[in-house]
């Protein structure tokens, strides 16, 4: 079963990538990237379901296997959008290119594999939501403040770090709606973080640096979960040197890629 969980994870993350990849080559052409006007195009539409593919598959190797073998799969689709974004683009990715992006994975799979498990169910009051949507909103608003004073690739860096924190909130609250006490009003609430993290995800992927936008989103994605999860939720940190070293590769793979990853645009 541990096998199967990893092929079906892995297929879930070949779906996202290719999701990721179609929605970033519509909204890096596109005179607006905002949300309404990708709206109306088939192909950032079809990128929309590929994800949503992803996610289910990703939930249903959840479901076959362990965490420990389901989410290194999950890693991979940093490995499979890089190219598909290339061949979008016209081009072939280089292979320091590729290198900055397996460093990023290895450093990814290193953080995700010693976050330690939680027991038991998860409860979030209802001021603690607040906390949640609070802090999650001036941390992405202050991000995408200092976006607007970086260069390219570090406005597409920080617009989608900004997106991965407001992604892990709503994971966050995903997790207390499914495993936990909630109330009818948190429902509400989960679509305001979501909405957010999507129109900021399209402005990182129109400045064009594909690589670099993709890999922040992977990298604050997760740890804005993790980090939720032991404020809010009481759940443990991982401990040590390792995921120090783990975090150390995750960002100089990141700044590799920033330095490798050429600025994209389609006319």
């Amino acid at each position: 079963m541990s096998v199967l969980a990893a092929v079906v994870a892995l297929v879930g993350s070949l779906f996202f990538a290719l999701g990721a990849a179609l929605q970033q080559f519509e909204a890096v052409g596109a005179a607006r990237p905002g949300l309404l006007a990708l709206l109306r195009r088939p192909r950032w539409l079809i990128g929309g379901a590929s994800i949503l593919v992803g996610g289910g598959l990703h939930i249903v190797a959840l479901g076959l296997g362990p965490l420990t073998v389901v989410q290194p799969m999950g890693v991979a689709s940093l490995l499979f959008a890089l190219p598909i974004a290339a061949t979008l683009h016209g081009r072939r990715p280089s292979r320091r290119e590729l290198a900055a992006a397996a460093v990023v994975a290895m450093g990814l799979v290193g953080l995700v594999l010693l976050v330690p498990e939680s027991g038991g169910p998860t409860r979030l009051a209802p001021t603690g939501v607040l906390t949640l949507l609070g802090v999650s909103g001036v941390a992405a608003v202050l991000l995408w403040a200092g976006s607007r004073m970086a260069s390219p690739a570090g406005r597409a860096a920080l617009l989608a770090t900004s997106s991965g924190v407001l992604y892990g909130a709503t994971a966050t609250l995903v997790r207390v709606l499914v495993d936990g006490a909630w109330d009818w009003w948190y429902l509400l609430a989960l679509p305001v973080p979501a909405l957010l993290a999507l129109m900021m995800l399209q402005r990182a992927y129109a400045v064009g640096h594909f690589g670099v936008s993709f890999a922040a989103l992977q990298i604050a994605d997760p740890l804005t979960a993790v980090a939720f999860g032991a404020l809010l939720l009481g759940e443990p940190l991982p401990t040590g040197v390792v995921p120090i070293a783990a975090a150390a590769l995750t960002a100089a793979g990141t700044v590799a890629l920033a330095r490798t990853s050429p600025l994209e645009a389609r006319h």
